[in-house]
């Protein structure tokens, strides 16, 4: 046992053993991306990448086996210039962490071990998705409000929310158009749903009838 999770390396580097590396890096690769791909929403280009980057730790990390802080400082760079220009969620960042963690591992030749690991994640990952952990209660809701920059929104909309819902708690205000507007959004727990269009009627008539939301995705909140 001790043996079998040991380094397939033991100070030597053959061809044969480079290709394996690589060959099972991307191997658990494709496993870590057909369990992404479950349930979730996807871009061919980023599964093939979660596949791909095991490999590319994985070489990184041989050829500088007497470094592993540079190989490990390269190899970061690489898996994370996507985040430096498009928005990842949580779930992709949690995916490249993954993948570049199997190409470390294999390419210090622990080759059992990334499977194991591999494994035991995918696992988790399926289950957590499977079972939709963490899911918001299909009651709350996001609701953003654009008023006009007199209105004095801190108060305007407490009569209206007191009646309607649950509980609300103002998360954000941004101004638009170069401050002539302003959007007030609050987190929302209403007490019927049905009651929505009454909710934004009342609404309508306090902010001059601009643009209203109400959704659960009113906020992207999977983003980083």
């Amino acid at each position: 046992m001790t043996s079998l999770f040991g380094s397939i390396f033991n100070g030597t580097l053959t061809l044969g053993l480079f290709l394996l590396a690589v060959g099972a890096s991307m191997a658990l690769g494709l496993i870590l991306a057909v369990v992404f791909m479950y349930k979730n929403t996807y871009t061919k280009s980023f599964v093939s990448a979660l596949v791909l980057i095991p490999a590319v730790e994985t070489v990184v990390i041989m050829l500088v086996n007497d470094n592993l802080g540079v190989g490990l400082s390269v190899a970061g760079s690489f898996a994370l210039i996507r985040f430096r220009s498009v928005k990842g969620n949580a779930k992709e960042l949690v995916a490249v962490f993954i993948a570049m963690t199997i190409g470390i591992i294999c390419g210090t030749g622990y080759v059992a071990i990334a499977g194991v690991f591999t494994i035991l994640l995918c696992a988790v990952m399926f289950l957590m998705t499977l079972f939709d952990f963490g899911r918001q209660s299909d009651d709350e809701k996001y609701l953003k409000i654009t008023v006009p920059e007199s209105l004095n929104y801190d108060h305007v909309f407490e009569e209206i929310l007191q009646k309607y819902t649950k509980s609300y708690e103002l998360e954000s205000v941004k101004t638009l158009t170069l401050g002539s507007l302003f959007r007030v959004e609050y987190r929302i727990i209403m007490k019927d749903a049905g009651q929505t269009k009454k909710m934004i009627d009342e609404i309508r008539t306090r902010n001059g009838n601009l643009e209203i939301m109400c959704g659960r995705n009113a906020t992207n909140r999977d983003e980083l």
